[in-house]
């Protein structure tokens, strides 16, 4: 009997050795929701990195604005990359929702995209316009054509401005409010439409080289890493900031998108 404890001591003794000594450690799991193009293809390249840390990243695509939102709220995502801080805080104040940034990553320029109408000279009276239907993106799209000159906005400081709050519209321009990621499909039946770039990435449009015009470089719409307000020290989150801050990261951005993404770290 004594025999039999004592090589059962000896095993266990043995097992936590080897624990201590560098033995298989438990890996930790990090979901994180994003949009297809390109928050998701730029978080798989982080995916081998965490891997040799031990953190095994899953990425979960969406297609909308508002399910990766309410389900790191709900806990279903433990972090999610797809907005940017206007979009963020309006979610929050409207959805009551306790959602923060831990991490600015890159910045996509709207543009804005030949539907019927191949240039913004040859724009018609009454021309049909599209714009994003969510509150920030609309007011951002808005900012875009006040920019070109085809509308005065009553405040230009106002970024979830509407329609509503247009001063001056000498073309008479009408406004189809439509859900941002059918925009670049809705083209034909639309004069112009302003596509944030994410969708036109995702519908083969670049928009350094497809826009008629897009933002300026000193866009305010910088795309953050998100997650429910007190997981904002969670280790495997801040190795994940750690990486998408990274050279390999940055130039993976920079290579791939061509201007169309621009790293914002």
């Amino acid at each position: 009997m004594k025999k039999k404890l004592l090589a059962l001591l000896l095993g266990l003794t043995l097992c936590l050795s080897l624990a201590a000594c560098g033995g298989k450690t438990e890996t930790v799991t990090l979901s994180v929701a994003a949009s297809p193009t390109p928050h998701a293809e730029i978080l798989e390249q982080c995916v081998p990195i965490l891997a040799e840390q031990g953190i095994e990243l899953v990425v979960n695509q969406y297609d909308d604005y508002v399910v990766p939102n309410t389900a790191v709220e709900d806990g279903d995502e433990d972090a999610n990359y797809f907005q940017h801080l206007p979009y963020l805080d309006e979610f929050n104040e409207s959805r009551g929702t306790h959602l923060v940034s831990v991490a600015p990553v890159h910045i996509e320029p709207m543009g804005i995209y030949a539907g019927r109408v191949e240039s913004l000279e040859d724009l018609p009276d009454g021309a049909v316009i599209g714009v994003p239907n969510d509150p920030t993106n609309e007011g951002r799209a808005l900012l875009l054509l006040e920019s070109q000159g085809l509308i005065t906005l009553k405040d230009s400081s106002n970024l979830s401005s509407t329609p509503n709050d247009i001063a001056e519209n000498p073309k008479n321009l009408q406004f189809e409010e439509i859900e941002a990621q059918t925009l670049p499909s809705s083209r034909p039946d639309l004069d112009l439409a302003v596509i944030n770039s994410n969708y036109a990435l995702g519908a083969g449009l670049n928009p350094t080289t497809d826009a008629l015009a897009i933002e300026s470089s000193d866009s305010p719409y910088v795309n953050v890493l998100v997650v429910k307000e007190g997981n904002e020290n969670n280790e495997a989150v801040q190795a994940l900031v750690e990486v998408l801050h990274s050279d390999t990261i940055r130039d993976f951005i920079s290579e791939k998108y061509d201007g169309a993404v621009v790293p914002a770290f």
